[in-house]
């Protein structure tokens, strides 16, 4: 798998204070030759949204275990809008019940990954979305 000369933002909106998965995503990335930028603990969608357009990046992912994806993911995508950034592609990854997968889908998610999928599947899913 190649993602070579694409760039990435991870991040880690809300309250959220782990960022184990998060760390994890951003090394299979980078092996697979991405750029990635990781902004940290409990960061604000509006701030995610900055950055993300500021860096230029090919992609956005975000990781959340809080069970506020819905909310969070529907303002990282206004404020992605609001910034001339809608068009980036947006990954979700954590704690993410089923039943909520087609509304974060609706509201602009690419793809979704939870914690049953291996990590080479994961960076394929993302290469393929991408390409």
């Amino acid at each position: 798998m190649s993602l070579a000369g694409k760039r990435f933002l991870i991040a880690k909106p809300g309250l959220d204070g782990h960022d184990v998965g998060a760390k994890v995503i951003a090394l299979a990335l980078r092996d697979a030759g991405a750029e990635i930028i990781y902004t940290g603990l409990r960061k604000a969608p509006d701030f995610i949204a900055k950055v993300a357009v500021e860096e230029d990046v090919d992609a956005v992912g975000l990781s959340i275990l809080s069970g506020s994806h819905l909310e969070l993911v529907a303002e990282t995508v206004r404020q992605l809008r609001a910034l001339d950034g809608g068009a980036i592609p947006l990954f979700v990854g954590g704690t993410i019940p089923t039943d909520d997968q087609a509304a974060l889908k609706d509201a602009g998610v690419l793809g979704i990954f939870t914690a049953d999928m291996k990590i080479d599947d994961v960076v394929a899913a993302i290469e393929a979305a991408l390409s």
